[in-house]
């Protein structure tokens, strides 16, 4: 019997300094092995990604870490394609936070949402500067017992490094997840750092890069939660 093949597609833009990016196919690749599958992935650059046909053929959508991106409607397009259409989703860290943009603009009707990165006037800024910037810092998250994240690691405990400035606008955080996108993780402090979206087959964003585990060894369970969610879909 041959090992099921799984395409992830890699939205974000490459690049080989950027230590999550290097984390990222050696993640895949212990993940894939643990489950008995290949694994086959793309990266998609965001200035390329224009066209919902782009994403077609592949199993499941993970949006990297490395924002601000060089076109944040690429991201959010590959976003949108992965939540209408239940398409397995992992974002880490940018990832995280333009699928909370996405789902903000696309799912609550806020037109006006912006990343506060790219557009810190803005009034609605959903994406804040953290009280304290998390660049190369590891803290405990506590998971929400339940959630696919909790079934992933098998505990309700973690910790997991950073590399992140920006995280939810506290002023909006109840309205965000007051519907299907719910809170699932937080960190000692209390503060939001990984969502899911509720009735997806496979939706999860995290504000922490769990792929780095990959670096030292370790298979990122939440990498292995992804393709096997891609194998159950695809089977």
């Amino acid at each position: 019997m041959h090992a099921p093949t799984l395409r992830i597609a890699l939205v974000g833009d490459q690049d080989p300094q950027i230590t999550a990016h290097q984390a990222i196919p050696p993640a895949l690749e212990r993940a894939a092995a643990d489950i008995g599958a290949k694994v086959k992935y793309l990266w998609l650059a965001t200035q390329q990604l224009t066209h919902a046909e782009q994403l077609e053929g592949f199993d499941g959508i993970w949006c990297v870490p490395g924002s601000p991106y060089r076109n944040i409607d690429g991201a959010l397009l590959a976003i949108r394609i992965a939540r209408e259409r239940q398409r397995p989703f992992l974002g880490t860290c940018g990832g995280f936070q333009h699928a909370v943009l996405e789902y903000a603009r696309h799912v609550l009707g806020w037109a006006d949402a912006e990343h506060g990165e790219t557009a810190p006037d803005a009034k609605r800024a959903l994406l804040t500067p953290l009280s304290c910037a998390l660049v190369e810092e590891r803290d405990s998250i506590e998971l929400h017992a339940g959630s696919r994240i909790a079934q992933a690691y098998g505990t309700h405990s973690i910790e997991e490094g950073y590399r992140c400035r920006y995280g939810v606008n506290p002023n909006f955080a109840s309205a965000l997840l007051s519907g299907a996108l719910r809170p699932c993780g937080r960190d000692s402090a209390g503060d939001l750092r990984a969502v899911e979206l509720h009735g997806h087959p496979f939706f999860v964003a995290t504000l922490f890069q769990p792929e780095r585990a990959a670096l030292q060894g370790r298979t990122p369970p939440l990498v292995s939660a992804l393709l096997q969610a891609c194998l159950e879909v695809q089977q």
